[in-house]
């Protein structure tokens, strides 16, 4: 098994403050950079949001080759416990469809701790398509050694990871981390020759200035698991670009300085790259750390990049959840103002799915009732601020548009925490929002899960001319509700239309009442295509049911967005 990045550079702070070179804290963000043409034009990464994306959980029974609780356990061979585990953080399980029971206790809901699988289709086709709803614009799979055992599980992920992200509109490139590669300046040759280069065939293969993208991670880092010497690294570098690659770095923090954790004699290494990415886990952990990095560090490489012709995307992390650091958002925030205020060429999110070092966006456990009992596991709201499960993923969209100069530059993060929240504490939102749905019946594609979403132009839709029926939200645990928001897409074909719908509650998903009497409920694309049901008095409930009587528009109950709120 790969050891995790952070066994390595967990000390970076440590010597980062030894070295002596950051700024008081709380200094002022510096000045944005001199105006020097950037290297590049807006590609499939020059302008845009990459995120990580490791896809290397497996669990038995999953169909992979590996067999093995891969990545969620320190010993595969046996289910993730708290005394056996590599996990720091639990994620959001209510939108996979294949989950696998593990040996921590039962959630605080008191639903079985399950976790899902990488190799499962649907679990890599939900992360696109989280990707394709909140801005990420590009994945960089990671690909570790495939020489040895892990090798036919990490080739079946690479045709995965492209199967989604051509279904989503999402671009993909592979990004090689040299960590514990022995024979890496040959191996890492033939394996794209061989094997990686096929996939630029695809239309979702990320290219830039022409050319498809690579990424080599790991050169110059001054620790054992990485002690390639410079000439190897350059000859790697210049091949790749000999194959007509655009060839991104990921290389240590201190870089240009050659101390700390890179290694002194790689400047002309680093200099041979396209693109330069700077690692950054590990090194800050408050918003007064980002203005240190950005007036010391940030700035500097941008200007370094420049004179080089290169271009230059800064990681950007959302914070160790587990080390309370995130700050409801606050850490993330400051660097993308930060760093679009001095005008780099685009962003690299650590990590999409990096479970095991609590710094992932996908979508994590809200709260205690989403955790296993006794693990110690933080969820999102371990500072007292309710955030959603997607939040990081939203944030995340808003610093892409802010890059992208579609919305202005500002310090003030403009995603609430939870989803129409109007404050950064009022736990007000989407009681509903990526919440486990059923349905009495389906038509093709159009899923129960399509109302939860976010996404206005998917829906629901039951079978026709068999009314009645019903669309069902479970909300995790019994929930007051005062309040729900119906809507159909609102493009002007769906044309106006009256559904009769009642709206029923259950504690335990068998026994419901009615909230709310059948009604007919007008949807007018004119006035936004959505309904407000308010209940005269607040019920308490966990399961939301609408039942489906008659619709003047189509011969089945639909609805392609369910909002439920407890005022």
């Amino acid at each position: 098994m790969s050891i995790s990045r952070r066994t390595v550079l967990l000390s970076a702070l440590a010597s980062t403050a030894a070295a002596g070179g950051l700024a008081a804290a709380g200094a002022a963000p510096a000045a944005a950079a001199t105006a020097t043409p950037a290297a590049s034009g807006p590609g499939d990464v020059v302008g845009k949001i990459t995120v990580g994306y490791q896809g290397w959980f497996a669990c038995p029974g999953d169909g992979a080759p590996i067999n093995s609780w891969w990545h969620w356990s320190a010993n595969g061979g046996q289910p993730p416990s708290p005394s056996n585990t590599t996990l720091t953080s639990w994620p959001d399980m209510r939108e996979y469809q294949h989950t696998y029971r593990t040996a921590y206790a039962n959630l605080g809901n008191g639903q079985p701790a399950t976790l899902f699988s990488s190799w499962d289709d649907q679990s890599v086709d939900t992360h696109f398509r989280w990707m394709a709803e909140n801005g990420c614009d590009t994945a960089a799979l990671q690909r570790f050694d495939p020489v040895g055992g892990e090798g036919p599980t990490r080739d079946g992920m690479a045709q995965k990871v492209r199967t989604a992200a051509e279904a989503h509109g999402v671009k993909f490139y592979v990004m090689y981390d040299v960590t514990q590669w022995t024979n890496m300046q040959s191996e890492i040759k033939t394996d794209w020759t061989n094997k990686m280069k096929a996939h630029t065939a695809s239309a979702a293969y990320a290219t830039q200035n022409g050319k498809p993208v690579v990424c080599v991670w790991g050169f110059g880092f001054s620790d054992d698991h990485r002690d390639f010497a410079a000439p190897a690294c350059l000859d790697v570098v210049n091949w790749f670009k000999s194959q007509g690659c655009y060839v991104i770095g990921g290389v240590p923090t201190h870089w240009r300085a050659g101390t700390d954790d890179s290694r002194p004699g790689f400047l002309d290494v680093y200099h041979a790259f396209h693109m330069i990415s700077p690692w950054m886990v590990g090194r800050i952990s408050t918003v007064a750390d980002a203005d240190n990095f950005l007036a010391n560090l940030n700035t500097g490489d941008l200007a370094d990049c420049q004179a080089h012709g290169i271009d230059y995307q800064p990681c950007v992390i959302p914070g160790n959840l587990q080390t309370g650091d995130r700050a409801h958002g606050d850490l993330m925030w400051r660097q993308f103002y930060n760093l679009t205020k001095i005008g780099v060429q685009g962003f690299y999110i650590s990590m999409f799915d990096e479970f095991n070092e609590g710094n992932q966006i996908a979508k994590t456990a809200e709260t205690t009732a989403d955790v296993p009992a006794g693990s110690g596991f933080l969820p999102l709201d371990e500072d007292g601020t309710a955030c959603s499960a997607d939040y990081y993923l939203r944030l995340t969209a808003d610093g892409g548009r802010m890059l992208k100069k579609q919305i202005a530059l500002t310090p003030t993060r403009p995603t609430q925490p939870v989803v129409g929240a109007t404050g950064p504490t009022q736990p007000t939102g989407d009681l509903a929002r990526g919440r486990a749905t059923d349905a009495s019946s389906t038509t093709q594609v159009y899923a129960p899960s399509n109302a939860v979403d976010g996404n206005a132009s998917t829906y629901w839709e039951s079978a026709n001319n068999a009314f009645p029926q019903w669309w069902q939200v479970d909300l995790g645990t019994a929930q007051p509700v005062k309040r729900l928001v119906l809507s159909l897409p609102p493009d002007t074909a769906w044309a106006t239309r009256t559904q009769t719908i009642a709206v029923l509650g259950s504690s335990d998903g068998h026994t419901f009442s009615t909230l709310a009497a059948a009604g007919g409920r007008t949807f007018d694309p004119a006035t936004g295509n959505s309904v407000t049901v308010s209940l005269t008095s607040a019920a308490t409930a966990r399961y939301v049911r609408l039942q489906f009587t008659a619709n003047t528009g189509w011969p089945a109950g639909q609805l392609s967005g369910v909002s439920v709120f407890a005022s």
